[in-house]
């Protein structure tokens, strides 16, 4: 029995695969190349075509497609996408093959729904439903949301945002509101630290710093890998204590965005809302 290459090894070996398969994709005419008379003993791009296009050196990108313990730079990637003409989804699996974090490009970020996913959150009713931005402001949210996280969508614009519900409200008094809003906290600031200096981002520190001290101690311990419980109790204050289970998903074709959808976790809280 064969042993199992450590993970990082195996990586490099799938990288090295992924840039061969893709390369043999790419007509020598997609590129602008001329025949040049040279018969080509495999199809698509020679490796210094690729190198050439790219700004990278051919012994470098050959050690990249031998599996070679070298680390591309996120520039490096972006152009090695452009030569091997990679789509969306092929774009993010180099960078998640070489091991390398995306960086957000400029432009800002999703600040509304899109259209089918707004119809989607709708459609999941009876069940409590919402949309999240990557600033973990609500997006979108059918009625039964409405209904169970009354003060966070009925918010004015600006404060209906899931860090203002969890540390600037009376939240903290509710079972289990630590590990919650600790949890949100990780995800905002891994949000953050993608946008470097987005200006809206850096406010809501700002302002969350400044009112609630909860928020102030847990960001300066730059915690990333706090985990949220699937099974949570909201106060509501007409239904009363509503024990959920959380479901959070990735949209397909929306990874900057979080869907999250709430089902009763017992008999009294599926009757609540009758």
């Amino acid at each position: 029995m064969g042993v199992a290459p450590p993970p990082s090894a195996a990586r490099r070996r799938e990288l090295a695969d992924f840039l061969r398969t893709r390369r043999a994709a790419v007509r020598p005419a997609d590129l602008g190349l001329a025949d040049d008379g040279r018969r080509r003993r495999t199809p698509g791009l020679r490796r210094e075509e690729v190198a050439l296009h790219a700004g990278v050196g051919v012994s470098w990108y050959t050690w990249l497609e031998q599996g070679r313990d070298v680390t591309p730079s996120p520039q490096v990637l972006d152009a090695l996408a452009r030569t091997l003409r990679l789509d969306q989804a092929e774009h993010v699996h180099l960078f998640h093959l070489a091991g390398v974090t995306r960086p957000v490009g400029g432009g800002g970020y999703p600040r509304e729904a899109p259209q089918d996913l707004a119809e989607i959150v709708d459609a999941l009713r009876p069940h409590p439903a919402y949309l999240l931005g990557p600033r973990l402001d609500i997006l979108a949210h059918n009625p039964a949301a409405a209904l169970v996280l009354h003060d966070l969508v009925a918010a004015p614009p600006g404060r209906r945002n899931l860090l203002w519900w969890l540390f600037g409200t009376e939240w903290s008094e509710a079972p289990g509101w630590r590990e919650t809003a600790r949890a949100n906290l990780a995800d905002f600031r891994a949000e953050y630290a993608r946008r470097p200096g987005e200006q809206s981002f850096v406010d809501l520190v700002t302002e969350l710093s400044t009112t609630s001290p909860a928020f102030r101690e847990w960001w300066a311990e730059h915690d990333v890998r706090a985990y949220e419980p699937t099974r949570k109790t909201i106060r509501h204050a007409q239904l009363g204590a509503l024990a959920l289970h959380q479901l959070q998903t990735v949209p397909t074709g929306h990874p900057e965005l979080r869907l999250r959808i709430l089902v009763p976790a017992d008999e009294a809280t599926r009757a609540a809302p009758r």
